[in-house]
């Protein structure tokens, strides 16, 4: 048990930094909530079933919440719950009967179970939304869990292999060792089947430089997926942005992950992750209620101007992260350091960045996000690629990219296919891509 039942220690503790932090001693939580009038802390048992403790957080500096439990040990699973206005055309959207992830939690425990409680508003109701759900959804609700960040490195360090010679293959770890008959059957279609000789001899033979995983952030399954039998496969649908998916481990352990990076590199392998910060798996304004719309929906998410009921969307996906809020910048950036510095990876593939460029609806080549990454020591020393469009008016940005950015080449990409499709008049443009498009760049 990392807890004891009866009686728990609680001390202030610190606003940062954010999220759960073993410290040796104990566990410091902090938790960023601007609009909420009370946080309360929920620690469970170790099977994540019964809530064995709930503090109320009653300290609060710079709009952050915190305390710190000097008893509290790694494996610790714990959740919050948010109370605010439930206040939907207002733009609020608190529901304390909602168990809410940690938007910092470096491991998430157990499985989403799906049922209307995990809606903060009463599913199939006349007025929809604006209906309030008072439900408890603790127990359909994956869990945070406290890690502790040690891992022995060793020599390993970024590889820095330069452009000009990096060649980059983009994979699913499922699907790239899922049926691999060469690697032991216990471990494919995870981090660790990576991470064995037989995948990484096939890379090796390949010329290939660098993998670019496909999302490996904690993502969930639609609930309209799993009602057809269906699963989220790929994995845009990010819920966790510190958090490496939980169902490519074999072990159940993070350490899993970055023994993977160490192998990679250890044989000249980069690795580069595909990372979705443009919208959250929480949907529009009829999705659950899981994480960042219950703790601060106004904060975390752009809403409609003129009905703040509604999300602006330029993804597609039913909702946009609010790139013009502070604290939302941080949590990117501090989860595209936490990659670099506590996993190792040496770079970032960004899904649909146009999006993460609107400071109001207009793409900003110049955006808050890409001068924080351009003046960031840690961040502007990796590699940066970009999806350079986003479902948005003037959204396709390709050539548009500031300086240290290389982008995905979409005109590449569709003379390609073109051209072997077999259309006519392509060859000048066929020239122009497969020179480095000198038109763009």
């Amino acid at each position: 048990m990392p807890l004891r039942k009866n009686s728990l220690a609680v001390w202030p503790g610190h606003p940062y930094p954010l999220g759960a932090s073993w410290d040796g001693e104990g566990v410091n939580f902090a938790l960023f909530s601007e609009h909420a009038e009370q946080v309360e802390l929920c620690l469970f048992d170790p099977n994540g079933r019964r809530t064995i403790h709930t503090i109320d957080m009653r300290w609060q500096t710079d709009q952050v919440w915190h305390c710190y439990l000097p008893e509290a040990r790694p494996g610790t699973l714990y959740g919050y719950r948010v109370y605010g206005p439930y206040d939907p055309a207002g733009g609020h959207r608190f529901n304390p009967k909602k168990l809410l992830l940690d938007p910092y939690a470096k491991d998430i425990f157990g499985q989403l179970r799906w049922s209307d409680a995990l809606f903060g508003y009463r599913v199939g109701h006349a007025d929809e939304d604006l209906a309030m759900d008072r439900r408890d959804s603790a127990a359909g609700m994956f869990k945070s869990r406290v890690i502790d960040p040690a891992f022995t490195w060793g020599d390993d360090k970024p590889l820095r292999t330069p452009w000009h010679d990096t060649v980059i293959y983009e994979l699913h770890v499922k699907g790239f060792t899922a049926r691999h008959p060469d690697i032991p059957p216990q471990l494919r279609g995870t981090y660790a089947a990576l991470a064995t000789a037989p995948a990484i001899e096939h890379l090796k033979r390949l010329g290939v430089t660098a993998v670019e995983l496909m999302p490996t952030h904690a993502f969930i399954d639609d609930r309209h997926l799993l009602q057809k039998g269906l699963r989220n496969y790929w994995g845009y649908n990010s819920l966790g942005f510190f958090a490496p998916e939980p169902r490519y481990s074999a072990s159940g352990n993070i350490k899993e992950f970055k023994t993977m990076v160490k192998r990679l590199h250890s044989e000249g392998i980069e690795v580069i992750l595909d990372v979705v910060y443009n919208h959250t798996a929480e949907g529009n304004h009829l999705g659950p209620t899981l994480c960042f719309r219950g703790i601060d929906n106004c904060a975390y998410y752009s809403l409609n101007h003129d009905a703040r009921r509604y999300y602006m969307d330029y993804t597609g996906c039913g909702n946009t992260l609010n790139m013009r809020h502070p604290r939302v910048l941080q949590l990117i950036l501090d989860s595209l350091r936490y990659w670099v510095q506590e996993m190792h990876v040496d770079g970032f593939r960004f899904d649909l960045a146009s999006a993460l460029a609107r400071e109001l609806h207009a793409v900003d080549r110049l955006g808050a996000f890409f001068d924080i990454i351009h003046q960031d020591p840690v961040l502007s020393q990796v590699k940066l690629i970009a999806e350079p469009w986003d479902l948005g008016e003037g959204g396709y940005q390709v050539g548009n990219f500031p300086v240290g950015w290389t982008e995905w080449n979409g005109k590449y990409r569709d003379t390609m296919r073109a051209y072997w499709k077999g259309d006519g008049g392509l060859i000048g443009d066929l020239a122009y891509r497969l020179t480095g498009s000198s038109d763009l760049y």
